[in-house]
């Protein structure tokens, strides 16, 4: 590794900002010498996210709502936008090594302009995580007795050890608990297959409790705005993808598969999770009616009394809901902790460190627990869609077409303050228009028949308006200059990663060349995060 060391005048150190093992290179690209996982490793890290159970609930409720039929055209749909927005977004974190927040500062929001965008990412993992939080006290309540209040409190504190420590704790975890979660998962639905194959038939048939046609375009954009609130978690995918080696000629293979499985490919088992998820809670509607059929816990407890005596049924249907929301509260916890950091460092220009705000982001879920939200599921999630879909859809758009297609603004990533923009309007102004006329069709202020529409408005108004504002714009507010003030090239070509190595004039620690500047102001070398700490 070549080093080029800069001797400035020292400025005094920030602790909490070059805590970078613990932090895991919060706010920053994540260098060469710190990606040590391979792609397999990395891509079962990321693929362990999405072990959460919520999918089960979601497919149970649109499947109880609008029937089987419009339930999976609702999924499909939803599953197909979501895979086709992730893939530009994934290769851009992978190849670039660098998470959502800082892919969307240079792909039209502008340097601040993310800041919103950050707030909407950071408002989905605490949802989740609430969610998903409230799955577990459910089964700690069946199994154990434990009241909800406190199963809400266990769930919280349980993941804070876990969390505090980053990749290297969480890729562990990932990996050791990902089989055991997969046998629970699929032997008690393919046990209920075997045993009442007409189960199936009878399941097909079904056209819910709404009064819905069995095939209703309404009923399907209903349905799909729901599904579509989890676009978002291409964010906590690309979280784990920034860690990705770099490609080359022997490990390009890999290297895709593990972007491609990793990254859009989560929505595939999310759709196959939500379709089990409606079919579940259609055998449970029809052999105990009385309990909620959306409840995963109430789902796989009554799967696995089909197979195994009640006590033994029991306890694996709890050791499942728990080791899924360990799984994916962990993510949740720390993909937050990412969002909020991100948001409060530029607003205020100081860095208090992601631990303090695991703290925070859990905080506001078990708020949101206590408050009883797993009962409000459906309106929260199809609510919250419009904002994810038009940011996701815009990003995407933007790195497609705008960089890719229309060459309006450069191929490579920038997020470095001063390089950028405080604001773009190519990005805001997409974003702001579709999330305000999906909201608006949410809410029947455009009229009955468009307010099953919200979630397509919001994908079609970010997709057209995105091209259009870069043209209108020429692409003047993607990059405010282009030389940082170092010779050497930022990036090189793939193969062959950038691994040279300059002192930051303010916290004295190295850092490789994608993150760091010239600063006139220090008359040196700054790294990217002293580079947003610094005072106007």
């Amino acid at each position: 590794m070549q080093e080029t060391i800069l001797n400035p005048p020292n400025e005094k150190n920030t602790d909490q900002a070059i805590k970078e093992t613990l932090e895991d290179y919060t706010l920053r690209y994540t260098p060469h010498s710190f990606r040590r996982w391979s792609p397999g490793v990395v891509a079962i890290t990321a693929l362990g996210g999405i072990a959460y159970l919520a999918d089960f609930s979601i497919g149970a409720m649109i499947g109880m709502s609008y029937g089987t039929t419009n339930a999976i055209y609702s999924i499909l749909f939803a599953a197909l936008i979501i895979f086709i927005t992730g893939i530009p977004l994934s290769y851009y974190a992978a190849r670039y090594n660098i998470d959502l927040d800082l892919i969307t500062r240079g792909a039209g929001f502008g340097y601040c302009g993310s800041i919103i965008t950050s707030i909407i990412f950071a408002s989905f993992t605490f949802i989740f995580f609430a969610l998903e939080g409230s799955i577990m006290a459910q089964g700690l309540l069946l199994g154990l007795a434990i009241p909800l209040w406190a199963g809400y409190l266990i769930s919280t504190i349980i993941v804070i050890p876990l969390v505090i420590y980053g990749m290297k704790a969480l890729s562990k975890l990932q990996v050791w608990t990902t089989p055991v979660w997969l046998l629970l998962m699929i032997a008690p639905v393919a046990y209920l297959i075997y045993k009442e194959p007409n189960l199936v038939n009878a399941f097909a048939n079904y056209t819910g409790q709404e009064g819905y046609a069995a095939f209703d375009m309404a009923a399907i954009m209903l349905g799909a705005g729901v599904c579509l609130s989890l676009i978002m978690q291409i964010g906590e995918q690309i979280d784990y993808l920034r860690f990705m080696p770099a490609k080359t000629k022997a490990n390009s293979k890999s290297w895709w598969i593990a972007v491609i499985s990793a990254g859009p490919g989560w929505v595939i088992l999310g759709a196959i999770k939500q379709i089990i998820g409606a079919f579940l809670g259609f055998y449970l509607f029809t052999k105990l009616p009385g309990v909620n059929a959306t409840e995963p816990v109430q789902q796989f407890n009554t799967a696995f009394h089909e197979m195994f005596p009640a006590w033994l049924a029991l306890s694996l249907a709890v050791i499942l809901v728990v080791i899924s929301q360990i799984k994916i509260n962990v993510t949740n916890a720390y993909s937050g902790s990412l969002a909020w950091t991100s948001a409060y460092t530029r607003v205020t220009k100081k860095y208090l460190g992601r631990i303090v705000f695991v703290l925070f982001n859990l905080l506001v879920a078990l708020i949101l627990m206590e408050g009883n939200m797993f009962a409000m599921l459906g309106k929260i999630l199809g609510f919250y869609s419009n904002f994810a879909i038009a940011w996701i859809v815009v990003v995407a758009t933007d790195i497609s077409i705008n960089k890719y297609i229309l060459k309006l603004s450069p191929k490579y990533p920038e997020y470095r303050r001063d390089m950028l923009y405080n604001f773009n309007p190519v990005g805001l102004i997409a974003f702001l228009s579709a999330a305000t006329l999906s909201i608006a069709a949410f809410f029947g202020l455009l009229g009955d028949f468009l307010s099953s529409y919200s979630p397509l408005i919001a994908l079609i108004v970010g997709f057209i308006l995105t091209p259009i504002l870069g043209i209108l714009t020429k692409g003047k507010y993607y990059i405010r200059k282009t030389d940082d003030g170092i010779a050497e090239p930022r990036f090189h070509h793939e193969g062959t990663p950038v691994a040279t190595v300059y002192s930051c004039v303010s916290c004295n620690e190295k850092y490789e060349r994608p993150d760091v500047m010239f600063s006139k102001q220090h008359n040196g070398i700054i790294c990217s995060l002293c580079k947003t700490l610094q005072d106007d």
